[in-house]
């Protein structure tokens, strides 16, 4: 696959029974996307940035072709308020979009973060967390900021793709309106750093599915069939992208709703559409992490095995016998 992962996991425990004073706090998942996928040294500043005591570096994934980088990071608000403070400090430093050309959709360097929350974290300590550090970031940055999801405060502004329509090109113009205005910062765009959208969410699946062609537009139809807001699969969003390194192109996908729709199902959908036009599903890659639950439905429906679950996987058996 194009994209170069690395998973992190960092001397700072995640378990309650031996953990920092910060760990009293509920726990988070934070899964910032940058717009930097290319520079290795950049990319390398970039998780130096989050490492700090009381946040784990769980994940992070970098592409070049949609020129991004990915990090799921998990820890306590406080923690993660201020690794993620030290991000913007050094993507706006190192980032210009004004020189961007990712095939991805981006408004901002730090482009979104969403906060997601864990255990028996509220959905409400996530909003919190979201709108102390849209405020901080605008302030110490002068940058606008828009909230999203489940932080959002007008509803137009729930879902990603509205609020990134036009893209750092288009802010100019957007934020020049009454409803562009953003919930912090400037009404204007950061010449280099454009502007950046924190919010609140439930787990996301983001997942690509790579096509054995290097057609955009059939890539583009695919994806307009799949997603829900043009009648396609409940909860699913996609993006026919092109894969210049791989001379492919590839259909973009966000599971919003694994509830609703599983991963097996999209996977069936795009190989069943493709293959409608004489094109196979060349593979697959998954962004980020996601939950053990999508994993076991997946699976489910792929093998038939409507029973399944972790008592029949010995590497659980055996975890659960060590605890």
């Amino acid at each position: 696959m194009s994209a170069t992962r690395t998973a992190v996991i960092v001397a700072e425990p995640l378990d309650r029974n031996n953990a920092p004073a910060c760990y009293s706090l509920p726990l988070l998942e934070c899964v910032p996307n940058i717009s930097e996928g290319r520079r290795p040294e950049v990319i390398q500043r970039l998780v130096k940035a989050v490492r700090r005591p009381g946040v784990q570096l769980l994940d992070h994934s970098s592409d070049p072709d949609h020129h991004r980088s990915v990090l799921t990071l998990a820890g306590a608000p406080g923690a993660l308020h201020g690794a993620l403070l030290d991000l913007y400090e050094v993507a706006i430093e190192t980032i210009d979009l004004g020189r961007h050309d990712g095939r991805h959709p981006r408004l901002g360097a730090v482009d979104v973060v969403p906060f997601v929350p864990l255990g028996e974290a509220t959905m409400a300590t996530a909003i919190a967390t979201a709108t102390d550090l849209a405020e901080a970031v605008a302030q110490r940055f002068d940058l606008p900021v828009f909230l999203y999801e489940e932080a959002a405060r007008h509803s137009r502004r729930s879902a990603l793709p509205e609020i990134r329509r036009g893209g750092f090109e288009g802010l100019p113009e957007r934020l020049a309106t009454t409803d562009g205005a953003p919930d912090f910062g400037p009404p204007r765009r950061h010449p280099t750093a454009g502007a950046t959208v924190i919010g609140a969410r439930q787990f996301l699946v983001a997942f690509n599915l790579v096509l054995e062609s290097d057609d955009l537009a059939l890539a583009r139809r695919i994806a307009r069939r799949l997603r829900e807001r043009d009648g396609g699969l409940p909860g699913v969003r996609a993006l026919g992208i092109a894969v210049p390194t791989q001379g492919r192109v590839q259909v973009s996908v966000n599971l919003i709703a694994p509830e609703r729709t599983s991963l097996a199902t999209v996977v069936a959908e795009v190989r069943r559409l493709a293959a409608a036009e004489g094109v196979d599903l060349a593979d697959s890659e998954l962004i980020g992490l996601l939950p053990q639950r999508v994993l076991y439905d997946a699976a489910r429906q792929a093998l038939g095995l409507p029973a399944l679950d972790e008592a029949q996987v010995v590497e659980a058996a055996i975890a659960r016998r060590r605890s």
